[in-house]
Protein backbone atom coordinates (compact mmCIF):
# COMPACT_ATOMS: atom_id res chain seq x y z
CA UNK A 1 0.00 0.00 0.00
CA UNK A 2 1.01 3.68 -0.37
CA UNK A 3 0.14 7.07 -1.35
CA UNK A 4 0.50 8.13 -5.11
CA UNK A 5 0.71 11.91 -6.30
CA UNK A 6 1.21 13.45 -9.65
CA UNK A 7 1.25 16.95 -11.11
CA UNK A 8 2.15 18.45 -14.56
CA UNK A 9 1.03 21.99 -15.57
CA UNK A 10 1.74 25.80 -15.83
CA UNK A 11 2.50 25.77 -12.09
CA UNK A 12 6.14 25.99 -11.47
CA UNK A 13 6.16 24.87 -7.76
CA UNK A 14 5.01 21.43 -8.92
CA UNK A 15 7.28 19.48 -6.10
CA UNK A 16 5.39 21.61 -3.58
CA UNK A 17 2.20 20.80 -4.91
CA UNK A 18 3.29 17.00 -4.87
CA UNK A 19 4.59 17.45 -1.46
CA UNK A 20 1.56 18.75 0.08
CA UNK A 21 -0.39 16.28 -2.14
CA UNK A 22 1.68 13.51 -0.24
CA UNK A 23 0.78 14.84 3.50
CA UNK A 24 -2.54 14.26 2.46
CA UNK A 25 -2.25 10.21 1.55
CA UNK A 26 0.27 9.50 4.61
CA UNK A 27 -2.49 7.83 5.86
CA UNK A 28 -2.32 4.96 3.01
CA UNK A 29 1.58 4.63 4.13
CA UNK A 30 4.37 6.57 6.01
CA UNK A 31 7.52 4.64 6.73
CA UNK A 32 8.95 6.66 3.81
CA UNK A 33 8.33 9.28 1.00
CA UNK A 34 10.08 10.79 -2.10
CA UNK A 35 9.73 13.23 -4.73
CA UNK A 36 11.07 13.46 -8.17
CA UNK A 37 11.21 16.48 -10.50
CA UNK A 38 13.01 18.06 -13.47
CA UNK A 39 16.20 19.71 -13.12
CA UNK A 40 16.44 23.57 -12.60
CA UNK A 41 18.39 26.11 -14.81
CA UNK A 42 20.80 26.37 -11.71
CA UNK A 43 21.37 22.30 -11.15
CA UNK A 44 24.65 21.00 -11.28
CA UNK A 45 23.62 18.05 -13.36
CA UNK A 46 21.34 18.93 -16.04
CA UNK A 47 21.47 15.35 -17.23
CA UNK A 48 19.13 13.73 -15.17
CA UNK A 49 16.04 13.92 -13.13
CA UNK A 50 16.48 15.15 -9.41
CA UNK A 51 14.95 13.34 -6.53
CA UNK A 52 14.46 13.61 -2.71
CA UNK A 53 13.62 10.83 -0.70
CA UNK A 54 13.59 10.19 3.15
CA UNK A 55 12.49 8.00 5.45
CA UNK A 56 9.78 7.96 8.14
CA UNK A 57 6.50 10.55 8.55
CA UNK A 58 6.69 13.47 6.30
CA UNK A 59 6.27 15.72 8.86
CA UNK A 60 8.47 19.04 9.13
CA UNK A 61 10.22 18.27 6.40
CA UNK A 62 10.67 20.10 3.11
CA UNK A 63 11.43 20.12 -0.46
CA UNK A 64 13.43 23.02 -0.43
CA UNK A 65 16.25 22.13 -2.42
CA UNK A 66 14.29 20.53 -5.44
CA UNK A 67 14.45 23.12 -8.20
CA UNK A 68 10.81 24.78 -9.47
CA UNK A 69 9.24 22.88 -12.41
CA UNK A 70 6.17 22.42 -13.91
CA UNK A 71 5.85 18.91 -13.42
CA UNK A 72 6.65 16.13 -10.32
CA UNK A 73 5.70 12.76 -9.22
CA UNK A 74 5.48 11.23 -5.01
CA UNK A 75 5.05 8.69 -2.89
CA UNK A 76 4.29 7.89 0.48
CA UNK A 77 5.16 3.69 1.33
CA UNK A 78 4.04 1.29 3.23
CA UNK A 79 6.70 -1.71 2.86
CA UNK A 80 6.08 -5.04 1.61
CA UNK A 81 9.51 -5.68 -0.45
CA UNK A 82 12.52 -4.39 1.33
CA UNK A 83 13.41 -2.41 4.46
CA UNK A 84 12.13 0.80 5.56
CA UNK A 85 15.62 2.93 4.02
CA UNK A 86 15.86 5.64 1.40
CA UNK A 87 17.17 3.22 -1.10
CA UNK A 88 13.84 1.53 -1.21
CA UNK A 89 11.91 4.53 -0.82
CA UNK A 90 10.25 5.75 -4.56
CA UNK A 91 10.24 7.14 -6.93
CA UNK A 92 12.44 4.36 -8.50
CA UNK A 93 14.62 5.75 -11.48
CA UNK A 94 16.03 4.20 -14.42
CA UNK A 95 20.32 3.44 -14.28
CA UNK A 96 20.66 6.88 -16.38
CA UNK A 97 18.31 8.24 -14.50
CA UNK A 98 16.10 9.90 -17.44
CA UNK A 99 13.21 7.76 -16.49
CA UNK A 100 11.56 7.71 -13.27
CA UNK A 101 8.32 6.08 -11.67
CA UNK A 102 5.81 5.68 -8.65
CA UNK A 103 4.51 2.01 -8.38
CA UNK A 104 1.50 0.80 -5.77
CA UNK A 105 1.18 -3.31 -5.83
CA UNK A 106 3.28 -5.76 -6.01
CA UNK A 107 5.06 -7.70 -8.79
CA UNK A 108 4.71 -11.23 -8.66
CA UNK A 109 7.16 -12.35 -11.33
CA UNK A 110 9.83 -9.40 -10.09
CA UNK A 111 12.73 -11.93 -9.56
CA UNK A 112 12.59 -13.16 -13.10
CA UNK A 113 12.38 -9.82 -14.21
CA UNK A 114 15.05 -8.61 -12.46
CA UNK A 115 17.14 -11.31 -13.12
CA UNK A 116 16.78 -10.92 -16.42
CA UNK A 117 17.76 -6.67 -15.96
CA UNK A 118 20.80 -8.09 -14.04
CA UNK A 119 21.90 -10.44 -17.02
CA UNK A 120 21.76 -7.29 -19.46
CA UNK A 121 23.41 -4.56 -17.55
CA UNK A 122 21.14 -3.10 -15.12
CA UNK A 123 22.51 -2.07 -11.68
CA UNK A 124 19.89 -2.16 -8.98
CA UNK A 125 19.85 0.14 -6.14
CA UNK A 126 16.83 -0.87 -3.43
CA UNK A 127 15.30 -4.37 -2.67
CA UNK A 128 11.99 -3.43 -3.95
CA UNK A 129 10.00 -5.51 -6.78
CA UNK A 130 9.27 -1.32 -7.95
CA UNK A 131 12.37 -0.81 -9.31
CA UNK A 132 12.00 -3.37 -11.81
CA UNK A 133 9.48 -1.18 -13.65
CA UNK A 134 12.13 2.24 -14.31
CA UNK A 135 14.91 -0.38 -15.63
CA UNK A 136 12.32 -2.53 -17.75
CA UNK A 137 10.98 1.14 -19.14
CA UNK A 138 14.59 1.89 -19.78
CA UNK A 139 15.17 -0.92 -22.28
CA UNK A 140 11.36 0.08 -23.89
CA UNK A 141 12.19 3.59 -24.26
CA UNK A 142 15.44 2.53 -26.69
CA UNK A 143 12.64 1.85 -29.67
CA UNK A 144 9.66 3.17 -28.05
CA UNK A 145 7.76 6.52 -26.76
CA UNK A 146 7.14 6.49 -23.15
CA UNK A 147 3.06 5.47 -23.45
CA UNK A 148 4.09 2.56 -25.42
CA UNK A 149 7.00 1.64 -23.64
CA UNK A 150 4.67 1.58 -20.58
CA UNK A 151 2.14 -0.64 -22.30
CA UNK A 152 4.80 -3.22 -23.42
CA UNK A 153 5.85 -3.30 -19.99
CA UNK A 154 2.88 -3.78 -18.31
CA UNK A 155 1.90 -6.50 -20.56
CA UNK A 156 5.19 -8.42 -18.56
CA UNK A 157 3.79 -7.64 -14.97
CA UNK A 158 2.09 -10.31 -12.72
CA UNK A 159 0.12 -8.97 -10.13
CA UNK A 160 -2.04 -6.00 -9.39
CA UNK A 161 -0.14 -2.86 -10.07
CA UNK A 162 -0.41 1.11 -10.24
CA UNK A 163 2.15 2.82 -12.00
CA UNK A 164 2.83 6.31 -12.98
CA UNK A 165 5.87 7.44 -15.02
CA UNK A 166 7.87 10.56 -16.53
CA UNK A 167 10.83 11.13 -18.07
CA UNK A 168 13.96 13.98 -18.16
CA UNK A 169 12.93 17.20 -20.38
CA UNK A 170 9.41 16.20 -20.60
CA UNK A 171 5.92 17.70 -18.75
CA UNK A 172 4.79 14.28 -19.61
CA UNK A 173 2.82 12.05 -17.28
CA UNK A 174 1.83 8.18 -18.77
CA UNK A 175 -0.06 6.09 -15.34
CA UNK A 176 -2.04 2.88 -16.15
CA UNK A 177 -3.41 0.57 -13.22
CA UNK A 178 -4.75 -3.01 -13.02
CA UNK A 179 -6.53 -3.89 -9.33
CA UNK A 180 -4.78 -0.85 -7.52
CA UNK A 181 -6.65 2.37 -7.44
CA UNK A 182 -5.63 5.54 -9.34
CA UNK A 183 -7.69 8.56 -9.99
CA UNK A 184 -7.13 11.40 -12.49
CA UNK A 185 -8.04 14.88 -11.50
CA UNK A 186 -8.35 17.50 -14.59
CA UNK A 187 -7.85 21.10 -13.99
CA UNK A 188 -8.04 24.05 -16.95
CA UNK A 189 -4.58 23.12 -18.81
CA UNK A 190 -2.92 20.69 -15.97
CA UNK A 191 -3.79 17.54 -14.68
CA UNK A 192 -3.49 15.78 -11.03
CA UNK A 193 -3.11 12.24 -10.46
CA UNK A 194 -3.62 10.17 -6.97
CA UNK A 195 -4.12 6.81 -5.20
CA UNK A 196 -7.14 8.73 -3.71
CA UNK A 197 -9.40 11.30 -4.61
CA UNK A 198 -9.59 12.78 -1.52
CA UNK A 199 -6.26 14.15 -2.24
CA UNK A 200 -7.31 16.02 -5.40
CA UNK A 201 -10.02 18.34 -3.20
CA UNK A 202 -7.71 21.25 -2.91
CA UNK A 203 -7.18 21.38 -7.23
CA UNK A 204 -10.12 19.93 -8.48
CA UNK A 205 -13.71 18.32 -8.32
CA UNK A 206 -13.84 16.66 -12.19
CA UNK A 207 -12.02 13.40 -11.99
CA UNK A 208 -11.70 10.29 -13.89
CA UNK A 209 -11.55 6.94 -11.67
CA UNK A 210 -8.92 4.75 -14.32
CA UNK A 211 -10.12 1.50 -15.19
CA UNK A 212 -8.42 -1.65 -15.00
CA UNK A 213 -6.29 -2.20 -18.27
CA UNK A 214 -7.05 1.76 -19.01
CA UNK A 215 -3.59 4.05 -19.46
CA UNK A 216 -3.73 8.02 -19.23
CA UNK A 217 -1.40 10.18 -21.46
CA UNK A 218 -0.45 13.63 -20.35
CA UNK A 219 1.53 14.94 -23.41
CA UNK A 220 1.70 18.82 -24.75
CA UNK A 221 -1.33 19.92 -22.43
CA UNK A 222 -3.59 17.10 -23.74
CA UNK A 223 -5.33 14.49 -21.79
CA UNK A 224 -6.01 11.20 -23.58
CA UNK A 225 -6.99 7.19 -22.77
CA UNK A 226 -5.89 4.67 -24.32
CA UNK A 227 -5.92 0.49 -24.06
CA UNK A 228 -3.20 -0.34 -22.23
CA UNK A 229 -3.26 -4.06 -24.22
CA UNK A 230 -4.01 -2.53 -27.18
CA UNK A 231 -3.07 0.74 -27.83
CA UNK A 232 -6.62 1.52 -29.14
CA UNK A 233 -8.19 5.51 -27.83
CA UNK A 234 -10.89 5.45 -25.14
CA UNK A 235 -12.82 7.90 -23.80
CA UNK A 236 -13.49 7.64 -20.14
CA UNK A 237 -16.38 10.24 -18.41
CA UNK A 238 -15.16 12.43 -15.91
CA UNK A 239 -17.56 12.63 -12.63
CA UNK A 240 -17.51 15.09 -9.64
CA UNK A 241 -16.69 14.33 -6.35
CA UNK A 242 -19.05 15.92 -3.64
CA UNK A 243 -17.13 15.96 -0.38
CA UNK A 244 -15.48 19.04 0.67
CA UNK A 245 -11.92 20.04 1.02
CA UNK A 246 -12.55 21.42 4.19
CA UNK A 247 -13.64 17.61 5.49
CA UNK A 248 -10.37 16.26 4.84
CA UNK A 249 -8.64 18.83 7.04
CA UNK A 250 -7.91 17.99 10.75
CA UNK A 251 -9.13 22.37 11.37
CA UNK A 252 -9.36 22.88 15.22
CA UNK A 253 -8.89 19.26 16.44
CA UNK A 254 -5.34 17.23 17.80
CA UNK A 255 -5.77 14.91 15.58
CA UNK A 256 -8.01 13.39 12.96
CA UNK A 257 -9.57 10.25 14.92
CA UNK A 258 -10.85 12.84 17.43
CA UNK A 259 -12.72 15.05 14.69
CA UNK A 260 -13.76 11.95 12.80
CA UNK A 261 -15.20 10.74 15.96
CA UNK A 262 -16.96 13.92 16.70
CA UNK A 263 -18.51 14.26 13.35
CA UNK A 264 -20.31 11.28 13.94
CA UNK A 265 -23.74 12.37 15.64
CA UNK A 266 -24.37 14.73 12.90
CA UNK A 267 -23.81 12.57 10.48
CA UNK A 268 -26.23 10.08 12.37
CA UNK A 269 -28.50 13.07 12.01
CA UNK A 270 -28.03 13.35 8.44
CA UNK A 271 -28.17 9.78 7.58
CA UNK A 272 -31.48 9.53 9.14
CA UNK A 273 -33.09 12.90 7.39
CA UNK A 274 -32.46 11.84 4.16
CA UNK A 275 -33.99 8.20 4.75
CA UNK A 276 -37.31 10.05 6.02
CA UNK A 277 -37.34 12.75 3.35
CA UNK A 278 -36.04 10.18 0.28
CA UNK A 279 -37.37 7.11 -0.17
CA UNK A 280 -33.89 5.67 -0.68
CA UNK A 281 -34.27 2.79 -3.83
CA UNK A 282 -30.70 1.02 -2.86
CA UNK A 283 -32.07 0.35 0.93
CA UNK A 284 -35.35 -1.20 -1.34
CA UNK A 285 -33.25 -3.33 -3.81
CA UNK A 286 -31.02 -4.67 -0.99
CA UNK A 287 -33.78 -5.59 1.01
CA UNK A 288 -35.37 -7.59 -2.01
CA UNK A 289 -31.98 -8.87 -2.88
CA UNK A 290 -31.81 -9.90 0.56
CA UNK A 291 -35.06 -11.81 0.79
CA UNK A 292 -34.85 -13.27 -2.54
CA UNK A 293 -31.67 -14.93 -2.07
CA UNK A 294 -30.37 -18.70 -1.36
CA UNK A 295 -28.07 -17.37 0.65
CA UNK A 296 -26.48 -14.00 1.61
CA UNK A 297 -23.01 -13.61 2.50
CA UNK A 298 -21.98 -10.14 4.11
CA UNK A 299 -18.27 -10.03 3.90
CA UNK A 300 -15.90 -7.39 5.56
CA UNK A 301 -11.49 -7.08 6.80
CA UNK A 302 -10.99 -6.02 10.13
CA UNK A 303 -13.72 -3.25 11.54
CA UNK A 304 -15.92 -3.64 8.57
CA UNK A 305 -16.17 -7.90 9.74
CA UNK A 306 -17.37 -6.38 13.00
CA UNK A 307 -19.96 -4.30 11.45
CA UNK A 308 -20.80 -7.76 9.72
CA UNK A 309 -20.87 -9.49 12.62
CA UNK A 310 -23.13 -7.01 14.16
CA UNK A 311 -25.48 -7.01 11.17
CA UNK A 312 -26.13 -10.60 11.25
CA UNK A 313 -27.75 -10.59 14.99
CA UNK A 314 -29.69 -7.20 13.59
CA UNK A 315 -31.25 -9.20 10.60
CA UNK A 316 -31.34 -12.44 12.86
CA UNK A 317 -33.70 -10.54 15.28
CA UNK A 318 -36.41 -10.27 11.96
CA UNK A 319 -35.84 -14.06 11.02
CA UNK A 320 -33.41 -13.32 8.20
CA UNK A 321 -30.15 -15.52 8.20
CA UNK A 322 -26.80 -13.87 7.18
CA UNK A 323 -23.69 -15.56 7.43
CA UNK A 324 -20.46 -12.82 7.87
CA UNK A 325 -17.48 -14.14 6.17
CA UNK A 326 -13.91 -11.84 6.99
CA UNK A 327 -12.63 -11.30 3.40
CA UNK A 328 -9.28 -12.95 3.49
CA UNK A 329 -11.40 -15.99 4.28
CA UNK A 330 -14.27 -16.13 1.83
CA UNK A 331 -12.42 -17.93 -1.17
CA UNK A 332 -11.58 -20.89 1.65
CA UNK A 333 -14.99 -20.59 3.68
CA UNK A 334 -17.89 -20.22 1.44
CA UNK A 335 -19.17 -23.19 -0.48
CA UNK A 336 -19.87 -22.79 -4.33
CA UNK A 337 -21.37 -19.68 -5.42
CA UNK A 338 -24.57 -19.17 -7.91
CA UNK A 339 -26.46 -16.53 -9.28
CA UNK A 340 -29.18 -17.52 -7.03
CA UNK A 341 -26.80 -16.48 -4.02
CA UNK A 342 -26.49 -12.67 -2.88
CA UNK A 343 -23.05 -10.88 -1.44
CA UNK A 344 -22.90 -7.42 0.26
CA UNK A 345 -19.40 -6.19 1.10
CA UNK A 346 -18.37 -3.23 2.99
CA UNK A 347 -15.24 -1.59 3.18
CA UNK A 348 -15.23 2.26 3.35
CA UNK A 349 -12.37 2.74 0.85
CA UNK A 350 -13.80 0.04 -1.84
CA UNK A 351 -10.66 -0.64 -2.70
CA UNK A 352 -9.36 -3.68 0.19
CA UNK A 353 -8.23 -6.30 -1.90
CA UNK A 354 -9.21 -9.36 0.52
CA UNK A 355 -12.67 -7.77 0.05
CA UNK A 356 -12.35 -7.80 -4.10
CA UNK A 357 -11.29 -11.00 -4.22
CA UNK A 358 -14.59 -12.05 -2.55
CA UNK A 359 -16.23 -9.77 -5.60
CA UNK A 360 -14.40 -11.20 -8.10
CA UNK A 361 -15.51 -14.78 -7.38
CA UNK A 362 -18.44 -13.43 -7.37
CA UNK A 363 -19.32 -11.45 -10.32
CA UNK A 364 -17.57 -14.87 -11.82
CA UNK A 365 -20.17 -17.18 -10.21
CA UNK A 366 -23.60 -14.81 -11.72
CA UNK A 367 -23.89 -13.93 -7.81
CA UNK A 368 -25.52 -10.54 -7.49
CA UNK A 369 -23.49 -8.28 -5.07
CA UNK A 370 -23.97 -5.18 -3.37
CA UNK A 371 -21.66 -2.63 -1.62
CA UNK A 372 -21.35 -0.21 0.80
CA UNK A 373 -18.52 2.01 0.57
CA UNK A 374 -17.07 5.46 1.15
CA UNK A 375 -15.05 6.25 -1.80
CA UNK A 376 -17.02 6.89 -4.97
CA UNK A 377 -16.13 5.66 -8.09
CA UNK A 378 -13.41 3.11 -5.92
CA UNK A 379 -13.22 -0.82 -7.27
CA UNK A 380 -15.58 -2.26 -5.08
CA UNK A 381 -18.46 0.02 -6.06
CA UNK A 382 -17.76 -0.25 -9.80
CA UNK A 383 -18.08 -4.02 -9.70
CA UNK A 384 -20.82 -4.03 -7.36
CA UNK A 385 -24.50 -4.22 -8.73
CA UNK A 386 -26.15 -2.18 -6.02
CA UNK A 387 -23.67 0.64 -4.43
CA UNK A 388 -24.61 2.50 -1.46
CA UNK A 389 -22.44 5.46 -0.48
CA UNK A 390 -22.45 5.35 3.29
CA UNK A 391 -21.26 9.46 2.51
CA UNK A 392 -19.07 9.64 5.71
CA UNK A 393 -17.38 12.25 4.17
CA UNK A 394 -13.19 11.56 3.88
CA UNK A 395 -11.95 9.26 7.00
CA UNK A 396 -8.10 10.33 7.22
CA UNK A 397 -7.32 8.18 10.46
CA UNK A 398 -5.80 4.95 9.87
CA UNK A 399 -8.55 3.49 12.64
CA UNK A 400 -12.07 4.01 11.14
CA UNK A 401 -14.73 5.46 13.64
CA UNK A 402 -17.36 7.80 11.56
CA UNK A 403 -17.31 4.94 8.75
CA UNK A 404 -17.89 2.27 11.08
CA UNK A 405 -21.25 4.21 12.43
CA UNK A 406 -22.37 4.99 8.81
CA UNK A 407 -21.80 1.66 7.14
CA UNK A 408 -24.20 -0.07 10.43
CA UNK A 409 -26.53 3.04 10.21
CA UNK A 410 -26.84 1.94 6.78
CA UNK A 411 -27.55 -1.54 7.53
CA UNK A 412 -30.25 -0.99 9.80
CA UNK A 413 -32.19 1.22 7.73
CA UNK A 414 -31.77 -2.30 5.16
CA UNK A 415 -33.19 -3.99 8.01
CA UNK A 416 -35.83 -1.85 8.65
CA UNK A 417 -36.77 -1.67 5.26
CA UNK A 418 -38.05 -5.51 5.86
CA UNK A 419 -39.53 -5.25 9.29
CA UNK A 420 -40.52 -1.95 10.29
CA UNK A 421 -42.54 -2.61 13.18
CA UNK A 422 -39.47 -4.62 14.93
CA UNK A 423 -37.45 -0.94 14.56
CA UNK A 424 -40.44 1.57 15.08
CA UNK A 425 -38.58 2.41 18.42
CA UNK A 426 -35.21 3.06 17.18
CA UNK A 427 -34.98 6.47 17.58
CA UNK A 428 -31.97 8.01 15.24
CA UNK A 429 -32.00 11.78 16.47
CA UNK A 430 -32.25 9.92 20.19
CA UNK A 431 -28.65 8.06 19.35
CA UNK A 432 -27.03 11.05 18.03
CA UNK A 433 -27.90 13.08 20.67
CA UNK A 434 -26.65 9.85 22.82
CA UNK A 435 -23.32 9.66 21.11
CA UNK A 436 -22.57 13.72 21.78
CA UNK A 437 -23.54 12.70 25.94
CA UNK A 438 -20.61 9.69 25.06
CA UNK A 439 -18.28 12.64 23.45
CA UNK A 440 -18.89 15.33 26.10
CA UNK A 441 -16.11 16.51 28.07
CA UNK A 442 -17.36 15.00 31.39
CA UNK A 443 -17.19 11.53 29.61
CA UNK A 444 -13.75 12.08 27.86
CA UNK A 445 -11.93 13.40 31.19
CA UNK A 446 -13.48 10.06 32.69
CA UNK A 447 -11.56 8.25 30.07
CA UNK A 448 -8.34 10.34 29.75
CA UNK A 449 -7.96 9.46 33.32
CA UNK A 450 -8.71 5.66 32.86
CA UNK A 451 -6.57 5.73 29.96
CA UNK A 452 -3.85 6.98 32.27
CA UNK A 453 -4.11 4.52 35.07
CA UNK A 454 -3.88 1.38 32.29
CA UNK A 455 -1.88 3.06 30.25
CA UNK A 456 1.39 0.62 31.30
CA UNK A 457 -0.92 -2.32 31.41
CA UNK A 458 0.00 -5.47 28.69
CA UNK A 459 -3.71 -7.05 28.20
CA UNK A 460 -7.40 -5.45 28.20
CA UNK A 461 -10.38 -7.63 28.39
CA UNK A 462 -13.30 -6.71 26.50
CA UNK A 463 -16.81 -8.54 27.46
CA UNK A 464 -20.35 -8.38 25.49
CA UNK A 465 -23.33 -10.29 24.88
CA UNK A 466 -25.02 -10.29 21.56
CA UNK A 467 -25.34 -7.67 19.29
CA UNK A 468 -22.89 -5.83 22.15
CA UNK A 469 -20.19 -9.02 21.60
CA UNK A 470 -19.02 -7.74 18.43
CA UNK A 471 -18.83 -4.32 19.47
CA UNK A 472 -16.56 -5.41 22.16
CA UNK A 473 -14.36 -6.74 19.62
CA UNK A 474 -14.48 -3.63 17.95
CA UNK A 475 -13.30 -1.92 20.98
CA UNK A 476 -10.36 -3.99 21.52
CA UNK A 477 -9.27 -3.90 17.64
CA UNK A 478 -9.47 -0.03 18.67
CA UNK A 479 -7.26 -0.43 21.63
CA UNK A 480 -4.97 -3.06 19.63
CA UNK A 481 -4.51 -0.35 16.72
CA UNK A 482 -3.59 3.00 17.83
CA UNK A 483 -2.78 2.21 21.52
CA UNK A 484 -0.56 -1.36 21.02
CA UNK A 485 -2.12 -2.58 24.02
CA UNK A 486 -3.01 -6.32 23.86
CA UNK A 487 -6.70 -6.40 23.72
CA UNK A 488 -9.31 -9.23 23.20
CA UNK A 489 -12.93 -8.48 22.29
CA UNK A 490 -15.03 -11.56 24.45
CA UNK A 491 -18.10 -13.32 24.14
CA UNK A 492 -19.84 -13.54 27.98
CA UNK A 493 -20.65 -16.95 27.85
CA UNK A 494 -16.66 -17.71 26.60
CA UNK A 495 -14.70 -16.59 29.80
CA UNK A 496 -14.86 -19.85 31.35
CA UNK A 497 -13.91 -21.47 28.32
CA UNK A 498 -10.09 -20.51 28.83
CA UNK A 499 -10.06 -16.34 28.81
CA UNK A 500 -10.68 -16.34 32.80
CA UNK A 501 -7.02 -17.74 33.40
CA UNK A 502 -5.78 -14.67 32.11
CA UNK A 503 -7.39 -12.60 34.34
CA UNK A 504 -5.29 -11.52 37.47
CA UNK A 505 -5.59 -8.78 40.00
CA UNK A 506 -5.87 -4.90 38.27
CA UNK A 507 -6.73 -6.36 35.02
CA UNK A 508 -8.81 -4.09 33.24
CA UNK A 509 -12.15 -5.42 32.02
CA UNK A 510 -14.64 -3.47 29.71
CA UNK A 511 -17.97 -4.89 29.90
CA UNK A 512 -20.55 -3.81 27.79
CA UNK A 513 -24.27 -4.03 29.41
CA UNK A 514 -27.47 -2.38 27.79
CA UNK A 515 -30.80 -2.89 29.19
CA UNK A 516 -31.73 -5.77 27.48
CA UNK A 517 -32.25 -9.40 27.26
CA UNK A 518 -28.25 -9.47 27.64
CA UNK A 519 -28.09 -7.34 30.87
CA UNK A 520 -27.94 -10.31 33.78
CA UNK A 521 -25.64 -12.39 31.85
CA UNK A 522 -22.94 -9.52 31.08
CA UNK A 523 -23.25 -8.71 35.08
CA UNK A 524 -22.78 -12.20 35.81
CA UNK A 525 -19.88 -12.00 33.67
CA UNK A 526 -18.39 -9.13 35.22
CA UNK A 527 -18.50 -10.83 38.57
CA UNK A 528 -16.86 -13.70 37.10
CA UNK A 529 -13.90 -11.52 36.31
CA UNK A 530 -14.23 -9.11 39.53
CA UNK A 531 -13.58 -12.70 41.46
CA UNK A 532 -10.25 -12.84 39.81
CA UNK A 533 -9.34 -9.62 40.60
CA UNK A 534 -10.40 -7.87 37.49
CA UNK A 535 -10.99 -4.26 37.42
CA UNK A 536 -14.34 -4.22 35.87
CA UNK A 537 -15.17 -0.81 34.06
CA UNK A 538 -19.18 -1.19 33.56
CA UNK A 539 -20.24 0.86 30.19
CA UNK A 540 -24.16 0.87 30.29
CA UNK A 541 -27.79 2.74 30.95
CA UNK A 542 -27.46 1.45 34.71
CA UNK A 543 -24.89 1.52 37.33
CA UNK A 544 -24.04 -1.81 39.10
CA UNK A 545 -22.00 -2.82 42.96
CA UNK A 546 -19.73 -4.72 40.69
CA UNK A 547 -18.48 -1.88 38.52
CA UNK A 548 -15.02 -0.38 40.05
CA UNK A 549 -15.85 2.33 37.06
CA UNK A 550 -19.55 3.32 35.68
CA UNK A 551 -19.46 5.15 32.71
CA UNK A 552 -23.01 5.82 31.83
CA UNK A 553 -24.57 5.38 28.53
CA UNK A 554 -28.42 6.21 27.21
CA UNK A 555 -31.09 3.61 27.05
CA UNK A 556 -31.60 3.47 23.78
CA UNK A 557 -32.35 0.24 22.91
CA UNK A 558 -30.75 -1.33 20.13
CA UNK A 559 -29.32 2.53 19.49
CA UNK A 560 -27.18 1.95 22.63
CA UNK A 561 -24.44 -0.32 20.49
CA UNK A 562 -23.39 3.74 18.75
CA UNK A 563 -23.36 4.71 22.21
CA UNK A 564 -20.89 1.84 23.25
CA UNK A 565 -19.14 2.40 20.09
CA UNK A 566 -18.28 5.99 20.60
CA UNK A 567 -17.19 5.09 24.11
CA UNK A 568 -14.81 2.70 23.47
CA UNK A 569 -13.69 4.60 20.28
CA UNK A 570 -12.79 7.59 22.84
CA UNK A 571 -11.15 5.17 25.13
CA UNK A 572 -8.87 3.66 22.53
CA UNK A 573 -7.56 7.61 21.49
CA UNK A 574 -7.12 8.30 24.73
CA UNK A 575 -4.87 5.42 25.54
CA UNK A 576 -2.82 6.48 22.51
CA UNK A 577 -2.01 10.05 23.55
CA UNK A 578 -1.46 8.82 27.60
CA UNK A 579 1.15 6.91 25.55
CA UNK A 580 2.12 9.62 23.49
CA UNK A 581 1.29 7.68 20.15
CA UNK A 582 0.12 9.05 16.98
CA UNK A 583 -3.55 7.94 16.95
CA UNK A 584 -3.79 8.37 13.40
CA UNK A 585 -0.82 6.91 11.79
CA UNK A 586 -0.40 3.17 14.49
CA UNK A 587 3.18 1.47 13.84
CA UNK A 588 3.23 -1.18 10.79
CA UNK A 589 -0.22 -0.34 9.92
CA UNK A 590 -1.98 1.96 6.71
CA UNK A 591 -5.81 2.81 6.01
CA UNK A 592 -6.50 0.64 2.70
CA UNK A 593 -4.92 -2.22 2.48
CA UNK A 594 -4.43 -2.44 -1.44
CA UNK A 595 -2.55 -5.73 -1.27
CA UNK A 596 -3.77 -9.38 -0.66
Amino acid sequence: MCGIFAYSGPKSNAPETVFEGLKSLEYRGYDSWGVVTQPGESSIQQKSLVVKKRIGKIGTNDINELPPSHIAIGHTRWATHGKVTELNAHPHLSCDWKIAIVHNGIIENFVKLQADLRASGHKFVSETDSEVVAHLLEEERKTNDLPTSLRNVFSKLEGLNAVIAMELNSESLVATTNGSPLVIGIAKGEIYMASDPSALLPYTTEVIFLEDGVMAIWSENKLQFASTKTGKKLEPTSQQITWKAQSAEKGAFAHFMLKEMHEQPAIIRRIAKNAESNSNSDYKELADRIKKARHCYLVGCGSSWFIARIAQYVFAKIGVLITPIVGSEFLEAAPALSKDDFLIVLSQSGETMDSIKPVKLAKKSGTGIGALVNVPGSSISRLADITLLIEAGPEKAVATTKAFTATLMHLLLVAKEMDGELFSKLDFNKVAYGVERALSTAKTTQLDKLAKKFQNDEHLFCLGRGVSFPVAQEAALKVKEVSYLHAEGLAGGELKHGPLALITDGTPCIVLAPNDETYADAISGAMEMKARGGYVIGISPQTHQVFDEFIAVDDLGLGTIFLELAVVQYFGYALAIAKNLDPDMPRNLAKSVTVG
